[in-house]
């Protein structure tokens, strides 16, 4: 039978990782609002800082760790250190990403390497290091920040899309590799999101018009808008709850329509 407290996180531990700002703090916002009590991790100390008190300004009392998601030692110590002050992880988001706009056949593989290890390679790392408290626990919920990149490729890339694809099979197969311990590993694929990170492609022209990448990815998307972080917090509750327990290996596009849509005939 329905019940709406199943949408409710109270008493879960959740780790957000990279949720000093964005997308991450949006999410780690929600989940506070839903009831979780909110760990975090940034490589920066001044970013951590940042976010503690962006946390506190909501009301959200948020632990924050200093911690380099692609370093497996420092993420155990991390993951061992929330378990004795906080509590075993319940639910972790794998939100820390990069992504480096560059032609293919300019970078350099030291760059490419760069934002595999980041968007793929820490998602295993900190996956890895929390499922063994989810198995003794007796559940657990891990999302993956995917991509539209999961699925599509586009111009200056191609590290980041090759990461987000491999995250989207990850993501299938810590379902079926732990699925039987009552583990859901889901993934949110954001659309184009209005962050400070983006807002340069967002600017008023000299003339007044739209920015050219604005215009076009209006015009892409059939809710004929960005997106905002607050449309990640509803999808990223609902995988966090217990109201997605039969929900696994899924990746939900966020994204405003743009993955159904093949765009305009040209006048």
């Amino acid at each position: 039978m329905f019940d709406q407290k199943e949408f409710r996180l109270d008493g879960k531990v959740a780790l957000v990782t990279g949720a000093s700002y964005g997308i991450g703090f949006a999410i780690a916002s929600a989940f506070a609002k839903s009831g979780a009590t909110i760990c975090f991790n940034d490589r920066k100390p001044e970013m951590l800082a940042k976010g503690i008190a962006a946390y506190k300004e909501l009301g959200i009392e948020a632990h924050g760790y200093l911690c380099d998601v692609t370093d497996e030692a420092a993420v155990q110590a991390m993951v061992k250190q929330i378990d004795e002050e906080v509590g075993t992880i319940d639910i972790l988001v794998n939100n820390a990403g990069i992504i480096k706009r560059i032609p293919m056949c300019d970078m350099s593989a030291e760059d490419f390497r760069a934002v595999v290890d980041v968007d793929l390679n820490a998602p295993f790392i900190v996956s890895k290091a929390v499922i063994p408290g989810m198995i003794k626990k007796g559940h657990g919920k891990i999302i993956n920040i995917c991509s539209m990149m999961s699925e599509l490729g586009r111009e200056t890339v191609s590290a980041y899309a090759a990461a987000k694809g491999g995250l989207k099979m990850l993501t299938r197969n810590i379902c079926s590799e732990y699925g039987g311990a009552n583990i859901q590993c889901n993934g949110i694929g954001p659309g184009y999101i209005a962050t400070p990170q983006t807002a340069p492609l967002r600017e008023k022209q000299p003339d007044g018009s739209r920015h050219p990448f604005d215009q076009f990815i209006v015009s892409k998307t059939p809710a004929g808008r960005w997106g905002d972080t607050s449309d990640l917090q509803g999808p990223a509750v609902f995988l966090a709850s217990d109201a997605s327990n039969f929900v696994n290996g899924h990746i939900l596009y966020v994204d405003g329509g743009i993955l159904a849509y093949i765009g305009k005939q040209p006048e």
